[in-house]
């Protein structure tokens, strides 16, 4: 039966695999045609004959004119979103706790290592400065082809409008502006879709996408500014300039254009380093003008040229509508640990069947400090080695986590404590084992998400015919104090007691920067405080819960789906009557105005629809009430039990007593990695941003093939 048994899931799985080929070719095929569409889109191949034909086909009393545009721009890459959720649904293994595979691009690992590490871009790698330059290079190939097309009848224009040639040729370079900033916008918003099927289908993550929402934004604000003010230069020059107070009944609305404009020039004013570093509640509130700035867009322009940019914007809308729906509900707060270095580790209550990969992040809401502020963090617990809990390591450094800190360590302790979450979010897999040798440095708080990385080995180096690469930790600290985040790789979970960390050969160099000598009169103890439970307390699930990418890809075409159902019944039955598809005489205002609420509608009816029938087949009542009795300490079915003993029950009392530490200096990382021997060194970096960029400069020079880079992100 065994044998049966394994000769079926060895069927399944080439099925599985074969599928997934198929997907994966079929999407790549999409994609290549979307692109063609932007290269081809600013010639007179595109709007004189392809546009035409395919509108002549696609328009219909249904949808108008918008139908076209959404068929060109809207529905491939929401098909390409479905197909990547269906990708990554095959690729989910259950029955495996190992989030370690192999890549399947080992052999273009050099593509990944840093090219250029000093400059305002960061740490750029030689796959992205190749994408970087291919995405400048059509943006100059757009501006050039639309300024070739239009200047051709300039002076024609000229003559009939009575303007000079050049201010007509402002216009058009004004118009032709902005038709490149809309390249830049269609892909703004998929960098900051947390919970995008695209992004782990390339094998990406949002928290590491960051840096290409910060490119797209400025590329893309410089362009609108220009955009807008190359028209209020034209409208001065002929004597027009009333017309930036004109809102028209169709077409163009300027003032919903100036509008948008002055929502974004103040995002981006509050993107200033100076001004996001020391008043970052600024910049996050700021930031919430994005509705205003896309609503009026779409008012600008009308919803069927705004098709352009709505992939990712329909995208996102689902993501955040998922957050909303996943931040409403109360976390299970089990414990939480005060260490002296001012870091408070929390601990909460997790489904068992939440996997995720270590360096994930989570984001915490706790309305009695804040109802607004989400803040990410690190998650430092592994989902092997703590199977029914999720930690965080939060450090005290600012007002929040000061106020955090304060609410933890006084000497009247909460009872509890509500806590929402939004989470956790992080690669799909990760691939430390594949080297030799690993080298995690980091500075300061940067250690948190090597300690899920180590916890990860550990389980490894556990399990049967599990192989890990020998790890070397080099952590760096201001002071002595902070020598006890260390401890915090011993995992407080008593089920993680029975993996014995001395089987993963792990060497710690610890470096003290700004004391020379261990202070001997600092006697300050970690303290443990724990939480009851409240009935309306749940633990940390999924959103949509185990299937949820295949949960995710029903929720994308379904509402789209929906959508073009109530757009097209509501565009055949009452704007057709009125309009007749001329787009002339039905008003801009009330159809963009419709079509957006639609949208809305149609993704909360679908996504409140897949959250609710998940909620109700995953509910779990025993895990709330039944697990963790209110004394903890000596209870012997919880995953916990008196934290105050636990670090001198272990094998280990203490691994900072087993690091090699370093009083008065800092790290010469450089004679450190010189003198690692290995086949394949693997470096990862968490830290200042000096740090990360003085480790991927030596890792640049290093001329060996085998020595692999990588800039962890890390939040506390």
């Amino acid at each position: 039966m065994n044998s049966e048994s394994e000769v079926n899931e060895g069927i399944s799985g080439k099925m599985k695999k074969h599928l997934q080929v198929g997907i994966w070719c079929f999407s790549l095929f999409i994609f290549v045609g979307y692109v063609l569409v932007w290269i081809v889109r600013p010639t007179n191949i595109f709007y004189l004959q392809w546009f035409p034909d395919i509108q002549a086909k696609a328009d219909s009393v249904y949808f108008g004119e918008q139908g076209t545009t959404i068929l060109i721009y809207t529905f491939p890459i929401l098909l390409i979103a479905t197909l990547a959720g269906l990708y990554l649904h095959l690729e989910q293994k259950p029955s495996n706790h190992n989030t370690e595979r192999k890549g399947r691009f080992l052999g273009l690992a050099s593509w990944k290592r840093p090219l250029l590490t000093k400059g305002p871009l960061g740490i750029i790698t030689m796959t992205e400065l190749s994408f970087a330059i291919m995405f400048v290079l059509l943006l100059i190939w757009t501006f050039c082809s639309y300024l070739h097309s239009m200047f051709a009848s300039a002076a024609q224009d000229a003559a009939k409008e009575r303007d000079q040639v050049w201010e007509v040729k402002l216009e058009y370079s004004a118009i032709a502006l902005g038709l490149v900033g809309n390249i830049c916008l269609a892909l703004l918003f998929f960098p900051v879709s947390r919970g995008s099927s695209i992004l782990r289908f390339l094998g990406l993550t949002s928290e590491g996408s960051i840096k290409y929402h910060i490119w797209l934004g400025h590329t893309a604000m410089v362009l609108f500014t220009a955009h807008g003010l190359g028209y209020i230069i034209f409208w001065y020059k002929t004597h027009q300039i009333l017309e930036i107070f004109k809102w028209n009944k169709v077409g163009v609305s300027n003032v919903a254009g100036e509008i948008s404009l002055l929502a974004g020039l103040i995002m981006w004013a509050a993107t200033l380093p100076s001004i996001r570093r020391k008043a970052f509640e600024l910049f996050f509130y700021t930031h919430y003008l994005y509705i205003v700035f896309v609503i009026f867009y779409v008012l600008h322009l009308g919803f069927s040229s705004s098709c352009v940019v709505l992939p990712g914007f329909y995208l996102f809308m689902i993501d955040r509508y998922l957050r909303f729906l996943q931040s409403q509900q109360k976390i299970r707060l089990v414990s939480a640990r005060v260490l002296p270095c001012e870091a408070v580790e929390l601990n909460f209550s997790k489904n068992l069947g939440l996997r995720y990969a270590p360096t994930s992040t989570i984001f915490i809401n706790v309305p009695s400090i804040s109802k607004l502020q989400w803040h990410p963090f690190t998650v430092t617990s592994c989902s092997d080695t703590d199977p029914d809990t999720l930690s965080v390591v939060i450090k005290n450094s600012g007002t929040w986590s000061n106020s955090l800190y304060q609410k933890l360590s006084s000497s009247s302790p909460l009872s509890h404590l509500d806590v929402s979450i939004e989470g956790p979010y992080g690669p799909g897999s990760t691939f430390y084992s594949r080297h030799e040798l690993l080298v995690l440095i980091s500075g300061g708080s940067g250690i948190t998400p090597f300690i899920s990385i180590i916890r990860s080995l550990v389980f490894k180096a556990n399990t049967e015919g599990g192989k890990t690469p020998r790890v070397l930790l080099l952590c760096a600290f201001k002071k002595c104090i902070d020598l006890s985040m260390i401890d915090l790789i011993l995992p407080v979970s008593a089920t993680s007691t029975t993996f014995d960390i001395s089987r993963l050969q792990l060497h710690i160099e610890a470096y003290v920067t700004r004391e020379k000598q261990p202070d001997m009169n600092d006697k300050r103890l970690t303290q443990t405080s724990w939480f009851k439970a409240n009935l309306l307390d749940e633990p940390v699930s999924q959103v949509l819960g185990k299937n949820s990418w295949l949960y995710l890809s029903i929720i994308i075409s379904s509402s789209f789906i929906l959508f073009l159902l109530i757009i097209g019944i509501l565009t055949r039955y009452y704007i057709y009557p009125i309009d007749h598809n001329t787009d002339l005489i039905y008003p801009n205002l009330s159809r963009s105005s419709l079509s957006m609420l639609f949208i809305c509608i149609s993704i909360a009816i679908v996504a409140t629809s897949a959250f609710l029938w998940n909620k109700k087949q995953n509910k779990d009542l025993g895990q709330i009430k039944n697990i963790y009795s209110s004394d903890q300490s000596t209870s012997p079915g919880s995953g916990y039990y008196n934290a105050d003993k636990e670090l001198g029950s272990l094998p280990l009392q203490s691994l900072v007593q087993t690091a090699n530490v370093h009083y008065g200096e800092t790290p010469d990382i450089k004679k450190i990695l010189s003198g690692c021997d290995g086949s394949s060194i693997g470096v990862l970096v968490s830290g200042p941003r000096k740090m990360r960029h003085e480790v991927a400069s030596i890792c640049t020079s290093c001329s060996t093939d085998d020595l692999h880079f990588e800039s962890v992100s890390f939040s506390w």
